[in-house]
Parts: C-alpha cells; sequence; structure tokens
C-alpha cells in the first residue's frame, strides 16, 4: 500500500524553501519527519520509552550524524564505515540538545532518543542549520510531553543585510554567523561568531532569526493537525508534598539567606549549604526519610535557590559578597612554559586556565572531513577539563562533548584576530586547572596572552566573559550578574558568555530559560557584560601589552617561499632523495604545497636555527639561478673532466656547467689540468645554449686578452661541397653501382650453390 504523505513547505522568502514531510520512512518511530531544502535532505526519528527511569534527571540523547554515501563519497582511512562523530557533528547536537531539553516536563525521566541523519547533501544548503526544525517537527508528531514547537536558524550579514541559513559561501563574505533557536513567543538559545559587531547589531541580528523561526513553528503546527495531533501520552508524576515543602523552606530559607549573605569561598560556602541539609534532614525519622527522601532533597534545593535569588534581586549581593556588575580578582602570568613556543596563566577568582601554543607547517592543519564540509583549519584550540579543576574524582572517558562546545567557542573568539598573513598552523591548548565560574572564557582570556607571547601577531587582544540574569516576573525587578560563579550558572534565567576586543564582539553563547525575555533586557545586559570585557582586557594588557616581535628563540622561525611549478620536481629530486637530504642536513622541516590557482609551488622552512633555514633559501635560489646571455659570473671547479671541466656558480651552488676544454684559454690546451685545478675560483662568460650541442655554454678566454700573434684556426668549412669534393664529389658514388640497381650477376661467382634441404 501507498503511503500517505503527508507535507509543508516554508518559504525563506528568496526563492528559497524548506519542506517537512512525515507519513513515508521511519513509520515505526514515535515521530519521524523527511527535512528537504534543495537537495539537502536529514531524517529525523524521534523515540522515548513508556516506563519511567529510575533517575531524577531526564535522560535525553540527541544524536546527528552525517553519512558520506549522502554526498558520494567514502569514509576515509582503512575503516570504510562511520564511526564515532565528528567535532561538527558534535556540535549540532549540542545546539539542538539545548533547545529541546528545557522544554520536557522536569519530572519527566523517561529515555529519549532523537536521532538526525544527513541522507543527502546540497553542497549550497548547511545541514546544521535544520537540524533543530527536523528534531523539533518529529517530536510534533509524537506524544511526548513537550511544551511548544522550536526551530532554529542560521542567521548572517553580507553588506548590511541579514540572510537566514546563508550557504557557505555566503559566509565567507559574511561578519556574522549566528545560530538562534527559538519557539515562537521566546529566544532559547543563541551562539556564534561576529566581526567586532556592536550589542545592538547582535540584537538585531536575533530579531531577524526570530521572525523566521516563527515561520517555521507555525509550519510544524500545520503539519501536525493534519497528520492527527496526537494524545499526549500519561506518565507518572513525581510525587509532590505543598506542606512538606512549606515545612522545609521555612526551615532552609533564613539560615541559607545568613550564610548567601556573608560571602564565602566556594567549598566553605558548600560545606555551610550542606550542614543545613543535614540538619533538615536529621528532623525527619528514618521512616519519613526512607517514604520521601528524595522529595526533602529537592524541597532544600528549591528553597536554597530562591534564598540566594532573593539576596540578590533585594539587596544587590552575590554569594561571594559581589556586587552584581563587579569582577573576581585577576592575576596573569606569561612564558611559565619554558619549552613551550607560549604560554599564559590566567586566574580569575577560583577559575584558572593555563594556555600553551605550538607552532607548526601546514602539514600540522587540523583536516576536517565531512560529507558537508571538506577543508582544513590552520588554527585550532583544543580545551580540556579536568576532574580535579573542580576537586573531583571521576573515570575520563575521552573527550566530552562539553569539551568540544566549549573549546569551539574559544576557538570561534579568537580566530578573527589571527592574521591571514600569519605563517604558521597555532594550535592552542587550555588546561582548565580550576573551575568556579566560566572556564571557557578564562580560556579566551589566556589563549589570547599565550599566542601573544609566542609572537604569533594578534590584530588585537581578545577577553571574554561569562554573565547571568535573575528576573522575576511578578515584581518587574532584575539583575544582570558579571562574571558569575557555577552555583549562580544554575539558579540563573539567563548565563551567557561574550567575547570581543575593544572594538567589538567576536562570539557568543546564550542559554535563556525565562520565557519573554524583553530585546531591552537583552541589550542592558550585553552592554554590562561590555564593561566586564573591557576590565579585563586591561589586565591581559598590563600583563603583555602587545605580541612579542619574534617566536622564541627555541621555537620554529617560519619562512615561505614561492617558486615555478616547474622547480618543484628538482627540489623535490627523484623519490624525494633531494629534500629529505636538505631537511637532514639543515635539520629543517621543508613542506611543499601547490597553489590551486597559479599552480605556483609554496614552499614552507621551519627550523629553529638560522643558518639551516638560510641554507634551504640558498638552494631554492640556487635552483631558480637563470644566468643572462652576454654576463659574467664567478664560478668554482667542482670535477675534473678529460674534455673540461664541470663549473658551479658561486652565487647558486649546486647550479652546475660544462666548461669545454676548448673554452679554457685561447692557446691549444692539451690537458685541462694546465689551465685549471679542483677547487679554482674564476669569472666565466655566459654565452646562452649552444644550437649544435643544445647545451649551456661558458667561457673562460672570453673574459681574457689575446695573446699577441694570437692567430686564429680557421673555421672548419661544413659545406656541402666541400665535402663532396674531399669525397671525390658526389658522382663518384654512382662508379660502384647504386645498391637498388645492382643485378644477380654482380654476385660472387665462387660461392657455392646452395644444397637441399635433406628430408628426414
Amino acid at each position: 500500500m501507498i503511503p500517505k504523505v503527508f507535507k509543508e513547505v516554508i518559504d525563506l522568502g528568496d526563492g528559497r524553501t524548506i519542506s517537512i514531510e512525515t507519513g513515508k520512512l521511519a513509520k515505526q518511530a514515535h515521530g519521524s519527519v523527511v527535512v528537504q531544502s534543495g537537495k539537502c535532505m536529514l531524517l529525523c526519528t524521534v523515540v522515548s520509552n513508556y516506563k519511567q527511569s529510575d533517575v531524577d534527571f531526564l535522560p535525553l540523547t540527541v544524536d546527528y550524524r552525517e553519512k558520506f554515501a549522502a554526498a558520494g563519497r567514502y569514509p576515509g582511512g582503512f575503516f570504510k564505515r562511520e564511526a564515532r562523530p565528528s567535532d561538527g557533528e558534535v556540535l549540532t547536537m549540542r545546539l539542538v540538545d539545548r533547545v529541546l531539553r528545557p522544554l520536557f516536563p522536569s519530572d519527566y525521566h523517561a529515555e529519549t532518543q532523537v536521532m538526525i541523519q544527513l541522507m543527502s547533501h546540497d553542497e549550497d544548503v548547511m545541514p546544521d542549520a535544520m537540524a533543530g526544525l527536523a528534531a523539533s517537527a518529529a517530536i510534533q508528531l509524537s506524544d511526548f510531553p513537550f511544551e511548544c514547537a522550536i526551530s532554529e536558524a542560521r542567521v548572517g550579514r553580507i553588506n548590511g543585510e541579514f540572510i537566514i541559513n546563508p550557504t557557505r559561501a555566503q559566509l565567507l563574505e559574511s561578519d556574522i554567523d549566528m545560530m538562534i533557536g527559538a519557539s515562537a513567543d521566546s529566544v532559547m538559545m543563541v551562539e556564534g561568531e561576529m566581526d567586532e559587531i556592536s550589542e545592538e547589531e547582535m540584537a538585531e541580528a536575533i530579531k531577524f532569526a526570530h521572525e523566521a523561526i516563527k515561520v517555521q513553528c507555525a509550519a510544524q503546527v500545520r503539519l501536525a493537525e493534519a497528520f492527527g495531533k496526537k494524545t499526549v501520552r500519561e506518565y507518572e508524576p513525581e510525587r509532590t508534598d505543598e506542606d512538606l515543602a512549606k515545612k522545609i523552606h521555612d526551615m532552609a530559607y533564613d539560615k541559607v539567606y545568613a550564610i548567601a549573605k556573608a560571602g564565602s569561598a566556594k567549598h566553605e560556602r558548600s560545606a555551610a549549604f550542606d550542614a543545613i541539609k543535614e540538619e533538615i534532614k536529621a528532623s525527619f525519622s528514618e521512616e519519613e526519610l526512607a517514604d520521601y527522601g528524595g522529595m526533602v532533597s529537592n524541597y532544600y534545593y528549591k528553597a536554597e535557590k530562591d534564598a540566594i535569588r532573593d539576596l540578590t534581586l533585594n539587596e544587590g549581593l552575590r554569594l561571594d559578597g559581589r556586587k552584581t556588575d563587579e569582577i573576581r580578582p585577576i592575576w596573569c602570568e606569561v612564558d611559565y612554559l619554558p619549552s613551550t613556543h607560549g604560554s599564559a596563566l590566567f586566574t580569575r577568582g577560583e577559575t584558572q586556565a593555563l594556555a600553551t601554543v605550538t607552532l607548526g607547517t601546514s602539514r600540522e592543519a587540523n583536516q576536517i572531513d565531512m560529507p558537508s564540509f571538506e577543508g582544513e583549519e590552520r588554527f585550532y584550540l583544543h580545551y580540556n577539563f579536568p576532574p580535579f579543576s573542580t576537586g573531583e574524582a571521576r573515570p575520563i572517558r575521552g573527550t566530552s562533548r562539553r569539551e568540544v562546545g566549549h573549546g569551539n567557542l574559544a576557538q570561534r573568539a579568537l580566530k578573527g584576530m589571527v592574521p591571514d598573513e600569519c605563517p604558521y598552523t597555532v594550535r592552542v591548548v587550555s588546561e582548565v586547572l580550576e573551575s568556579n565560574g566560566s572556564s571557557s572564557m578564562a580560556t579566551v582570556c589566556a589563549g589570547t596572552m599565550a599566542l601573544m607571547d609566542a609572537g604569533v601577531q594578534l590584530k588585537k587582544p581578545v577577553s571574554g566573559i561569562a554573565m547571568g540574569l535573575i528576573s522575576d516576573s511578578d515584581s518587574g525587578k532584575y539583575a544582570v550578574l558579571s562574571d558569575i560563579l557555577g552555583d549562580e550558572d544554575h539558579l540563573g534565567d539567563m548565563d551567557f558568555k561574550v567575547t570581543g576586543t575593544a572594538d567589538g564582539i567576536t562570539a557568543c553563547q546564550m542559554d535563556i530559560k525565562v520565557k519573554g525575555l524583553g530585546y531591552e533586557i537583552l541589550v542592558n545586559a550585553l552592554k554590562q557584560a561590555r564593561e566586564g570585557r573591557l576590565h579585563i582586557l586591561e589586565k591581559l594588557v598590563e600583563t603583555i601589552a602587545e605580541p612579542n616581535a619574534d617566536v622564541k628563540a627555541h621555537a620554529p622561525k617560519m619562512i615561505t617561499r614561492v617558486i615555478p611549478n616547474e622547480f618543484i620536481g628538482a627540489l623535490i629530486g627523484p623519490g624525494g632523495k633531494v629534500i629529505q637530504e636538505l631537511q637532514k642536513a639543515t635539520k629543517t622541516t621543508i613542506v611543499i604545497n601547490e597553489d590551486p590557482i597559479t599552480e605556483e609551488g609554496i614552499v614552507e622552512i621551519l627550523g629553529t636555527n638560522q643558518e639551516g633555514i638560510d641554507a634551504v633559501l640558498t638552494k631554492i635560489d640556487s635552483l631558480l639561478f637563470k644566468p643572462t646571455v652576454g654576463g659574467s659570473y664567478l664560478v668554482k671547479v667542482i670535477k675534473m673532466l678529460d674534455f673540461g671541466a664541470v663549473v658551479e656558480y658561486e652565487d647558486a651552488p649546486g647550479n652546475e656547467v660544462l666548461l669545454h676544454v676548448s673554452e679554457l684559454a685561447w692557446e691549444r690546451t692539451e690537458n685541462v689540468t694546465d689551465v685549471v685545478n679542483m677547487g679554482d675560483i674564476f669569472e666565466v662568460k655566459y654565452f646562452g645554449v649552444d644550437p649544435k650541442t643544445r647545451k649551456e655554454k661558458v667561457s673562460r678566454k672570453a673574459l681574457l686578452d689575446k695573446p699577441e700573434g694570437y692567430v686564429a684556426r680557421p673555421p672548419r668549412d661544413n659545406s656541402r661541397d666541400s665535402r663532396d669534393n674531399r669525397n671525390g664529389g658526389r658522382d663518384s658514388r654512382d662508379n660502384r653501382g647504386s645498391r637498388d640497381n645492382r643485378g644477380r650477376d654482380d654476385r660472387r661467382d665462387d660461392r657455392k650453390p646452395r644444397e637441399d634441404k635433406k628430408e628426414d
């Protein structure tokens, strides 16, 4: 039976469309859609177990994968199967997860999977911009308890004009690359990079994307209604007890408020809060705790959250005693590690990051091999968050999604300030050593200083800050918190991270937990963030005012030379012999790439010893050396032959030419050693390519005065008539008879007749 297909089409307003289709694929999933734009197709399926899991959180898994077959390609490497997700896929998963998770009920704990896969790729469509739309549309077709439809859209800006879901080519011209996630009513997530834009420009970009998202949300609602909206499933909610909640609130609120107001350090404060919690639990019998012990903990945390929020809204004070716009004490240090190419230590309050910089050739570029994008990064940043940074002991199971996401944010913050003419591949690694607050923003600050310490000529230094928001819709009060603590991250209504130079924003990451946040509040929060960023930037500049003029003595120096395409083979040599021996002799690394447009050879020379680099440059100059006809050049004898001497140009060692014995001196030379010997240095004149020998010709005697009485030998007459006369004339050959006219009778008569072959 042919399935009935339901479809909705979204007009992007510039001739492009996005379609959402259901009813054809993956019908056993609880919800499935195919989202298509151009030739790009995403399949999204959602499934949620009907039984609640025995955990106190939502076990939601968002998985996004790009199939290589979608682009007509094979997976790289020996294992021809898609394996672990790439960083690009992980970043898309995080973008979708951050918008979906808050819209499930807080007491919904069923195992839930959202699986999105790229089935068909289009070079003009970036699939990650449609992943959020696909996930939400599939959920709308399910019976999940989910608050409302959402979607995500990318916004760019070219020549002052905003664009929804720009192509990758358009992004190269855009000064904004932001992904916005929202419902029809509220913006919920923002992440992206910018070219030093203002706070007002950022807000305008968010507004523009939100209008497009409203259209996409309406299309999902229409599709669900046409398909047949399912009844929301019933599930076992968490137990509640309002009397118990009030009792615990009354027992905890004032005590928590007092400790929060005291302004203590993280571990001291945590110990005091734990003591209050244990005191409350001790007031209940073992039977009561066995019956509703989990509720006691939950109601305590709610009372703690209320007390801390009220302290901030009522008195403008925070857990560590700071005011809302106050930044924690900062100290910095550069050149901390003696053997790295660059290093910096950044400490802000109880958050500390140690950043290192390593410089390399294009061979060390980060290769990106995804079905939707192939390329390389010459600047990349890796972020590590070990458990000891928060005083914990837990298993280390590879790089987490959080580490990938935070590292990507810091990379986007800094990469625009690395100049295009930087010859190196630059790798920054941030090791988070302490964490109570934003370690990703500490990474940006440490990374800036480490790059400057390494001698990378940053256009401008970059700083970053994490902000928070606490609001009360009933009273209309709100407080924007600068440089938030870890505890404030969890209890606030918005947390956002902003990075930038003194002239504008370079990257941001924002999660908004309150509905209907006004743009006025958003802009005010961004402006307060700017004040904090500039304060932090001053501390960085006090530590290192500008990039070091050169790389460190033990760091590799990089020289780049461009050579014509025809000389690449000569520099490499047969089987790589020349370049390998040159690297070994000069202790350098030599990488040769071919410019895809000009087809010229781009030679990268990396080495710590300037003498070695100079030796490689000399070799290249030697290969490129071309003498001028009529010019005089100093040469050195490097080989003796019977018929001349092989000499090399002093200005181009390795560039050799034969000096024939006849060009050594005006007098007749019997032996080459009568005139020159090994190692002799003298001048020769260059005559270009000899038309007879088709080889380059040089002469020593051409630069010498002719001896007195010198009589030149008469030139040889190579004319045809003279040769004929010496040989008795051409006609004399006719007397011997022509081969073609010889008769059979000219054969020798004494030859014996051939005997007939005997038969066996």
